[in-house]
């Protein structure tokens, strides 16, 4: 890697890898992506992205991936083995700075509002898959962990489909994609590495108010809620992000829906 040039690796070049990776492409780094199936390398390809080939649940071999300034693992495989084997290759590689995504999931539902420091569900994979990352001494990650995604072909007025909605009043959590690409571009222009972030819009209407509004944008009929006789709900707070990338949530009105 040359030392005048930034370049960026990214782990998973999906619906948020993608558009992250043309991102950074507007902004003249370099990206290298990686994808599990051969035929998505000419997409990659045409969209200036440098593809490679990559599954960690398989034998690793491609280590030019790995010569990076920054490498952004953004990928949902369940085998620890493998986080293990992914962890050993970034060692042995130049990167020193990494971010990891992981998700807003492993707060339990206590009927509270979460901060980055409140207790988390026991013997979950992602916890266990943070503290790998968090304790490794060759590198330093920042663990981001997004609420649900919504935006481009993931709309939540298609969500649920005929099934009835459960815990109508219960609270929303949802973070919009333009917002994650910012949010991760922020951190690592800000080289804030070593922490744990929660990523979500700071506006928490209920399930049947968010719903309602979402099936309304896209022209659906209001959806059936279920009748619940316990309620169960959890908010994610975003106060340490603000506070700390004095940052301004593009799509914070989660009942205007944007694409």
């Amino acid at each position: 890697m040359k030392n005048n040039q930034r370049t960026y690796s990214i782990l998973g070049c999906g619906w948020l890898g993608i558009p992250l990776a043309e991102y950074f492409i507007q902004n003249s780094i370099t990206i290298k992506g990686s994808t599990r199936s051969e035929d998505k390398i000419e997409k990659l390809e045409n969209l200036g992205i440098n593809p490679f080939i990559i599954d960690i649940e398989d034998e690793i071999t491609n280590n030019e991936f790995f010569d990076s300034e920054v490498l952004l693992v953004m990928i949902t495989s369940k085998d620890t083995n493998a986080y293990k084997r992914l962890i050993h290759q970034i060692e042995k590689s130049s990167v020193k700075k990494v971010i990891f995504i992981s998700s807003t999931s492993v707060y339990p539902r206590n009927n509270k509002t979460y901060t980055e420091e409140d207790e988390t569900v026991k013997d979950f994979l992602l916890i266990d898959v943070e503290e790998l990352f968090r304790k490794n001494e060759n590198f330093t990650t920042t663990i981001i962990r997004f609420a649900g995604l919504y935006g481009g072909n993931r709309q939540p007025g298609n969500w649920f489909a005929e099934k009835e909605i459960p815990q109508p009043e219960g609270f929303v959590n949802m973070i919009h994609r333009d917002d994650c690409i910012q949010i991760i571009n922020k951190l690592i222009e800000e080289d804030i590495f070593g922490e744990t972030f929660n990523a979500c819009a700071n506006h928490h209407p209920t399930r049947k108010e968010f719903y309602i509004a979402a099936r309304k944008k896209i022209g659906k009929p209001e959806p059936v809620f279920k009748t619940e006789n316990e309620l169960q709900f959890k908010k994610i707070s975003p106060a340490k992000l603000i506070n700390r990338l004095n940052y301004q949530f593009i799509h914070n009105n989660l009942l205007d829906l944007k694409e």
